[in-house]
């Protein structure tokens, strides 16, 4: 059983299911906060976490929260976003009224949302959830903007597939195990570290000549607010490399630069998928393709009934 954030058909269920395989079970959780707690608690033997998106940037309270439940990177995946306009069975385009929709999927689509100026767009919490109440409770002119996913387990048509205004936005999910229970990869060539370098000039930038001088890729440098103590931060950063030696070698050297240091994972890194608009695009099976959610569009806030 895999933890996931979100409701049955959503993104989160699609990266599980690119990482474990179409047939992995999933236990959705409400918050990212009770994801982690499933995993570190054992109910789940692991989870999949959203950490940042391409256009939106990181989930920062996300970082917080690998900190504190004291969980293992283990994988990551890299997955293309691609909303749909999705209706009811035999639904036409011309009979849509509103578009119900998570806020971040609205403004993600809001080029082809703007072209029919006289719909009502009504923000809800989630995509898939969207999808779901559309079949369980139908109104006359009424579509949703999810995923393949959701259209597929609630059985209903897409109107016009690949809404979305940009065609290269990718979420990256890390996954994530219990130290005691994680898998053993024997050949990484990525890790995530925390660290916290000294409140002093030129800190910060002794640990990054070290990483630099080592020849590795620092692919993320995240900084993060370190409660209780105001205008200071800890690191997360992120280093691509060829053999574990660079990391053993990287790691011996920020000892002495870092008041703190930890190793949050060792793992593969996730290849990248071309997303829609891409020359190379893969073809993927209906039960993979999906949806995903960002931020803000024509403010239409009302209770989902």
């Amino acid at each position: 059983m895999v933890g996931i954030q979100g409701f049955e058909g959503c993104f989160h269920q699609i990266a599980a299911r690119r990482y474990f395989g179409a047939a992995v079970a999933v236990r959705p959780c409400t918050t990212f906060g009770q994801l982690a707690a499933a995993v570190a608690e054992g109910v789940v033997a692991a989870g999949v976490m959203a950490i940042e998106n391409s256009l939106a940037g990181s989930i920062l309270p996300n970082y917080a929260l690998l900190r504190r439940a004291g969980l293992q990177i283990t994988g990551e995946v890299y997955l293309p976003i691609r909303q749909h306009l999705l209706g009811l069975p035999g639904q036409a385009l011309a009979e849509v009224r509103e578009v119900h929709s998570h806020p971040m999927a609205l403004l993600q689509c809001a080029d082809f949302l703007g072209r029919h100026p006289h719909w009502q767009l009504v923000e809800t919490q989630d995509t898939a959830l969207s999808a779901r109440h559309l079949r369980e409770r139908p109104r006359p002119g009424r579509a949703a903007v999810a995923g393949e996913l959701a259209a597929e387990l609630f059985g209903l048509d897409i109107l016009v597939p690949d809404i979305h205004t940009e065609p290269h936005n990718y979420t990256r999910f890390l996954v994530l195990h219990r130290a005691a229970a994680a898998p053993f990869e024997p050949r990484p060539d990525k890790a995530s570290l925390y660290f916290e370098a000294p409140n002093v000039s030129g800190g910060l930038a002794r640990v990054l000549a070290a990483v630099a001088a080592q020849g590795v890729t620092l692919s993320k440098l995240q900084s993060c607010p370190r409660p209780g103590r105001t205008w200071h931060y800890y690191f997360h950063a992120d280093l691509e490399f060829d053999d574990l030696a660079q990391l053993a070698a990287i790691l011996a050297a920020l000892v002495p630069l870092t008041d703190s240091l930890q190793v949050l994972g060792t793992y593969c890194r996730g290849p990248m998928e071309p997303g829609m608009g891409d020359e190379a695009a893969i073809t993927l099976s209906a039960s993979e393709r999906k949806k995903n959610t960002i931020v803000a569009a024509r403010k239409t806030m009302v209770e989902v009934l």
